[in-house]
């Protein structure tokens, strides 16, 4: 199993409305791509110096080669309009994660 892993840090002067769009818009678009099997985000629990708020979501998906299509054929877009809804008041980073194991 693949983790495809979004780190977010949100400007408290859009968080309340980057929260509505994440929830309800951006990762149910994000999901109807039939690449991945669930999501979950959660809040980082620090305090960055540059202020605002961090939060992850992790996408779960079958393999290298979905999250690679997922690159391809979606992400793109997906990625596009949070630049154009949120600019430079959101910064973003991505990681991908194998599951090796769990307990």
């Amino acid at each position: 199993m693949i983790i495809y892993n979004v780190t977010t840090n949100i400007h408290e002067s859009v968080h309340d409305q980057w929260m509505i769009w994440m929830q309800h818009k951006h990762i149910p678009e994000v999901l109807a791509t039939g690449k991945f099997s669930s999501a979950r985000m959660v809040r980082v629990l620090i305090e960055e110096e540059m202020g605002g708020v961090t939060y992850s979501v992790q996408y779960t998906t079958d393999s290298k080669e979905t999250l690679e299509k997922y690159y391809q054929e979606d992400a793109p877009a997906l990625r596009e309009e949070g630049v154009k809804l949120f600019g430079d008041k959101m910064l973003a980073f991505r990681t991908e994660l194998e599951l090796i194991s769990e307990h």
